[in-house]
């Protein structure tokens, strides 16, 4: 039966099909030994787009939980999902069919909700500056048309998330990856600007630091301001380290890499002039 449909329709569209429903029907098919699995054309799993869009809102992005806060939807009286296996493992075994009803409600409603989701999403995609409602949406979109290869949209949906007032940590994420994006187009002014805001005591604040270190000794060829990048990134990791602001190994291995920098630097300085600027330029990860 379900390979019949699946002949008739080539695309699947789910939510969490690619990592749990659609791994186990393929293991099905295969122990059965007579039926080869299907091969679909193409599988849309909206979870993953979700999880960009709402997680850093919502934190859970259960079906039932986006219908509630992003589609405006409340399932009411709706079967604990848990419940269901053993309801279906007690119908099998000769249980009332009786005790289903509330399963196929439950499935009706998924079907209802993915559908719904899988609409909101794709009008997101295409216009998120007429449809998105807040600035972490537009910071989704933004990472999704990363991923897909569009930096040209990314960028500026990224300036118009920061644009937006975003939550401190969600900031310095955007700032970070439109640092990189415009550091990857050659931009180095507004990679700057950037690693210069968003540098402090955060994961992202010391890549910052680090960035700017990088830039301005690989590519500026300054290592005077080198060197004082990394001393403001160390000033910040001891003052962060007396407040009990970062944990002993974070400090400890942020530390070590920022005093390896810095020795490297001192050492650099030493060289004689000429033979740093022959150097051949070999950019730093």
């Amino acid at each position: 039966m379900l390979g019949e449909r699946l002949a008739d329709r080539r695309v699947l569209v789910t939510f969490n099909g690619k990592s749990f429903d659609w791994p186990l029907l393929e293991t099905r098919y295969r122990m059965s030994r007579k039926i080869p699995p299907p091969a679909p054309l193409a599988h849309l799993d909206f979870l993953h787009p979700a999880r960009n869009l709402w997680r850093l809102r919502l934190g859970s992005v259960r079906l039932s939980e986006l219908e509630r806060h992003v589609l405006g939807r409340d399932r009411s009286a709706d079967i604990l999902p848990d419940l269901i296996p053993r309801i279906y493992l007690d119908f099998i075994r000769g249980g009332p069919p009786e005790r289903l009803i509330p399963v196929f409600h439950h499935n009706q409603m998924d079907l209802r909700g993915l559908a719904a989701l899988s609409a909101r999403i794709l009008s997101l995609l295409t216009d998120p500056e007429t449809r998105g409602q807040d600035g972490l949406e537009l910071f989704g979109v933004s990472r999704i048309c990363e991923k897909r290869g569009d930096s040209v949209r990314a960028r500026k949906l990224y300036e118009k998330s920061i644009a937006s007032m975003l939550p401190v940590a969600t900031d310095r994420a955007a700032k970070r990856s439109l640092a990189r994006l415009a550091r990857r187009d050659g931009d180095f002014a507004v990679a700057c600007e950037l690693w210069t805001s968003a540098a402090g005591n955060s994961r992202q604040g010391y890549e910052a630091y680090e960035q700017l270190a990088i830039y301005h000794e690989h590519r500026a060829r300054d290592l005077h301001q080198a060197r004082k990048v990394v001393r403001q990134a160390l000033d910040e990791l001891r003052r962060a380290n007396q407040n009990g602001a970062i944990s002993p190994g974070a400090h400890r291995e942020i530390k070590a890499r920022f005093e390896h920098r810095m020795a490297r630097l001192e050492r650099k300085s030493e060289r004689p002039l000429l033979e740093i600027l022959g150097t051949e330029f070999r950019p730093e990860g």
